[in-house]
């Protein structure tokens, strides 16, 4: 039996002395469950911060039950020759293969951010081919889910927000359709790096580049050609340190203000040893880029934009509104990663879009950033700081450690990604498709830490602030109600940002919404977020047994309250409930049938089988 799972279950309050009376559809206006008694049940998943180590999958899985030893797996792809073998070689145990259940229910928040229809899992473990679940894989990332998760996520990974202005939902739409196409990444990445426009409202590529505008000190312009209303040097830095993290999983923050030298001898070998100068030539590749905000009436329009190439070049000597000033030296363009030139005739940001893409490092970061998103954390962590100088098993400083845990594997995906024109669909579902991502999260024996860096389990995560949401619309049959131009939408991830006020907005930022001010990390454990669970209306007006809610249809379809039971459990958990769970949610509708199905429903969504993805 499950311990918190039953703990929860015990502790509901099902009022079956009163099963004669009238039952009305009522929430649980009061929590079903003391706060104190519900935060000391989920007191172990916060003791630790790091939603990414071993430990937490440990604090996590046993929830889930226990493991069963499994014999040696099977390689199916290049991925499980470099995970397992290097266990093998090194006598590390591994998890067994998941379950068809927790596979099915993984795959689905994992490619889409929503959790499965009981429907379609019931169809899942009835299919008794082989290949059925290459064939699940396959249809989840043909599907408009697909593309809604990942639009999003490139929505929060480029901070897309007000700053684009009307851009903003045009470069959404942009995204979808470079997803649903499967455009190849290197063309995106060319396409945003190079773009040029007379309004960023009608070319979606360039409001990556007016996002990063810094604001300056404006005069009166009465002409559209005030320069000073946006910082122009200041924000070719921003762009270029934003190309630096997202395109070469570099972080060039640190010598965008001073040399490497005598500051980041103990944070990265690489970049101690380049300097601002360095940075100032890489900056130079954007020095022509101008931002020009449109004006109405003699007033800057302020996310309205012109972007073109007809301004002087970088100023290296220039002020500096965010940094420390600059003083000087070459403005040639100069690549950071090889020192390249810009040939004298070609365009300098063609030259840039070239260089980045065609570099190993372009598609060593791509993978690393995608592989961490589905395998729990990357090969190199975080995604966005690569020390380059760490690479090499056969060439680390001394004094230092190799940086990814599988160097191998990271330039074998590589070269799989640009050997199949830099898909992200392929390298997704070559991840997918491996048994090193179908492991189990539950594991045999006693785990140790050192086990983390060989990926020996599948390690949980929290589920993002709007998987949370438009999981629990799926698990209720209730969907939200957001606008979109003169769309209405029912789930969080088919926007093109986060939406939402009130109680809602709260619910959102507990569970770790971007604000897309800052970059988007993976959102962490915390103790509001039970007491918040308990009292949302995201949640509690969810359960009630009223406008068709999940709920209510399960009570008027079925007079069997077992049926009830087991549908519950599939639609909300992916699982079948175990023997004991399901007697003991029987017996408490039979009691209270209304009032019980409300709070089972309320139960299952807070249960870390629900609040994890494991």
């Amino acid at each position: 039996m499950r311990p918190i799972s039953i703990f929860i279950l015990t502790c509901l309050v099902l009022t079956a002395a009163d099963a004669t009376k009238p039952t009305k559809p009522v929430p649980p206006a009061k929590p079903v469950m003391d706060s104190d008694v519900f935060s000391e049940a989920h007191a172990p998943l916060f003791q630790n911060k790091d939603a990414r180590t071993g430990q937490l999958t440990n604090r996590v899985a046993k929830s889930l039950g226990p493991a069963t030893a499994g014999a040696r797996i099977a390689r199916a792809n290049f991925i499980d020759q470099h995970i397992f073998g290097k266990m093998e070689r090194d006598g590390i145990p591994y998890a067994p293969v998941s379950t068809d259940t927790e596979f099915f229910r993984r795959i689905h928040l994992d490619l889409t951010g929503r959790i499965p229809s009981s429907e379609d899992l019931r169809a899942f473990l009835a299919d008794t081919r082989p290949d059925k679940r290459a064939r699940v894989i396959d249809k989840l990332l043909d599907s408009g889910p697909f593309v809604d998760k990942w639009s999003y996520y490139f929505m929060d990974l480029l901070r897309a927000n007000g700053k684009m202005g009307k851009g903003f939902l045009l470069f959404h739409y942009w995204m979808k359709e470079n997803l649903s196409a499967d455009r190849p990444y290197d063309e995106i990445a060319r396409a945003v790096i190079t773009a040029s426009a007379k309004s960023n409202s009608v070319v979606a590529a360039a409001n990556v580049i007016v996002r990063e505008h810094v604001e300056g000190k404006p005069g009166q312009p009465t002409d559209g050609e005030d320069l000073t209303k946006v910082h122009q040097l200041d924000t070719h830095d921003e762009i270029t340190i934003l190309y630096g993290k997202t395109f070469l999983g570099i972080n060039l923050s640190c010598i965008s203000c001073h040399d490497g030298k005598g500051h980041l001898e103990k944070v990265n070998v690489w970049l101690s040893r380049k300097k601002r100068s360095e940075f100032f030539q890489q900056a130079s590749f954007l020095g022509n880029l101008r931002y020009i905000p449109h004006v109405e009436n003699t007033s800057a329009q302020m996310g309205h934009f012109i972007v073109d190439d007809l301004a002087s070049g970088y100023n290296t000597r220039g002020q500096s509104m965010l940094r420390t000033p600059r003083f000087g030296g070459p403005s040639q363009p100069a690549f950071v990663l090889t020192g390249e030139t810009a040939r004298p005739a070609a365009h300098p940001r063609d030259e840039l879009a070239r260089m980045i893409t065609a570099h190993p490092q372009f598609a060593r970061a791509t993978v690393n950033m995608f592989w961490a998103k589905l395998m729990g954390y990357g090969i190199v962590e975080p995604y966005d700081e690569f020390d380059l100088a760490r690479q090499d098993p056969n060439n680390v400083p001394a004094g230092w450690q190799l940086q990814p845990t599988h160097p191998e594997l990271l330039n074998d995906l590589a070269q799989d990604f640009r050997k199949h024109n830099h898909s992200l669909k392929h390298l997704l579902r070559t991840i997918a498709n491996s048994n090193a991502y179908q492991l189990s999260a539950r594991f045999p024996g006693e785990w140790q830490e050192s086990y983390t860096p060989y990926y020996a389990r599948k390690f949980v995560r929290m589920l993002s602030a709007e998987e949370l949401h438009d999981s629990i619309a799926s698990a209720t049959g209730r969907p939200g109600s957001f606008k979109q131009g003169k769309e209405t939408m029912g789930m969080a991830m088919q926007l093109a940002g986060p939406q939402g006020a009130g109680d809602l907005k709260s619910f959102m930022v507990a569970f770790g919404q971007s604000n897309r001010s800052n970059p988007p990390r993976p959102p962490a454990p915390s103790p509001l977020q039970p007491l918040i669970l308990m009292r949302s209306s995201v949640v509690n007006d969810r359960v009630v047994a009223a406008k068709d809610s999940r709920v209510q249809r399960l009570l008027d379809s079925y007079s069997d309250n077992a049926k009830v039971v087991d549908e519950m459990f599939l639609s909300t958990l992916s699982r079948h409930p175990s023997a004991n769970e399901r007697q003991f949610a029987i017996n408490a509708l039979d009691g209270n049938r209304v009032e019980s199905a409300q709070n089972l429903q309320w139960a299952l969504l807070n249960l870390v089988d629900f609040l994890y993805n494991y």
